[in-house]
């Protein structure tokens, strides 16, 4: 509730009382009542006056804001008209950049080819003066293997495009300007017979190339077929399979089985080798091993024998033989010993009868010499 209601509402409660305790004929009650209008209208206008100032200020205060939006409006306009124009012209100078360094690119391209064409025309001239009695149409000539192949990989990644501008920078340095102007009827005559013989010329040189190339088609695919054909025996010698060295990738090397539980403690040199072939010598080695440790057991057994009885002994009874089973048993077992020891090289007897011989002649040439004295 506002103040000018709570005003009213104070004013009609004071009527009220008034007017049940005095009449409404009393000259004072009316002067009371009309004072108090008075100063109901008094107070309302400068209720309405301090409200009305107080709108004013709120006004100019927006007013002001306005303005100051504005401002600052324009001057963020004017910031954002400059920072477009310096894009544009940094983007304009970027552009300018490029499109140079292009040109000069291009330029410098057409040099170096110019440069090699030249080149080209010279090594060229040179064979032809070099090669004029007639021989093959084409050579097959050995490429070093220490060539750099830099320059056949930027070859090869080179786009469209570029292939075909250097194509166009290449025939506008070959072909030459066609100039007829001038030309009578033997001038042309002789000029389209140039001609003539300039492409049968080329002609014959795309023919020959197409031929190189044919041969060497032939060469590169006997060579792989040749290093299939040694792969293949070279897997077939390690036991893998014939396709197995011609991929793309090397194969696979089976390093453990997967139906062992136990862990496999060998060392990938000694798993490599189990596929390459030389299981046999492992089996053979193992085995070998196997026979010197039981071999050695066998050796070291125990070898007690009993005690020999005189007279008769204790326990036997009617009709068992003299000799227990334990010193049969051990003479069983001397008699095995004797067998695995090394046999004993006796001297063969053609020579005990050669010495025979020798004393023989010795007592004759004794009796011999007695004789004679």
């Amino acid at each position: 509730m506002s103040d000018e209601e709570e005003v009213y509402s104070e004013e009609e409660e004071e009527e009220e009382e008034v007017v049940e305790t005095e009449g409404p004929g009393d000259p004072e009650f009316v002067k009371r009542q009309d004072q108090k209008r008075s100063d109901l209208d008094e107070q309302l206008r400068e209720y309405i006056a301090e409200w009305r100032k107080q709108r004013a200020k709120e006004e100019e205060d927006l007013k002001k804001l306005k303005e100051k939006q504005a401002k600052r409006k324009i001057a963020r306009a004017d910031e954002e008209r400059k920072m477009a124009e310096r894009k544009k012209a940094e983007e304009e100078r970027r552009v300018r950049e490029i499109e140079e360094k292009k040109q000069r690119d291009i330029e410098e391209k057409r040099q170096r080819l110019e440069e090699a064409e030249k080149k080209r025309q010279a090594m060229m001239q040179a064979l032809k003066d070099q090669n004029k009695n007639k021989g093959p149409n084409f050579t097959i000539t050995k490429r070093d293997a220490t060539s750099n192949l830099s320059a056949a990989q930027l070859e090869r990644n080179k786009t469209k495009e570029q292939l075909e501008e250097e194509k166009k920078i290449s025939l506008s340095i070959r072909i030459k300007p066609l100039v007829l102007e001038g030309l009578g009827l033997d001038k042309l005559r002789e000029k389209a017979h140039e001609l003539w013989e300039c492409i049968v010329k080329l002609e014959t040189e795309k023919y020959d190339l197409e031929e190189r190339q044919k041969r060497q088609d032939y060469d590169l695919k006997e060579l792989k077929e040749r290093q299939k054909q040694q792969l293949r025996h070279k897997a077939l010698k390690k036991g893998l399979d014939p396709e197995a060295l011609t991929g793309k990738y090397p194969p696979k090397i089976q390093v453990a089985s997967k139906y062992e539980r136990r862990v496999d403690t060998r060392s990938y040199g000694d798993k490599k080798k189990l596929f390459e072939g030389g299981f046999e010598m492992v089996l053979m080695e193992n085995s070998e091993k196997i026979w010197k440790q039981r071999i050695e057991e066998f050796m070291n057994r125990p070898r007690a024998k009993l005690p020999k009885w005189f007279g008769e002994r204790p326990g036997k009874k009617a009709g068992e033989p003299e000799t227990p089973e334990g010193e049969e048993e051990g003479k069983q077992a001397a008699d095995e010993d004797e067998d695995l020891k090394e046999p004993v090289i006796e001297p063969e007897p053609e020579e005990e009868e050669e010495e025979e011989e020798v004393e023989v002649e010795e007592e004759e040439e004794e009796d011999e010499e007695e004789e004679e004295e």
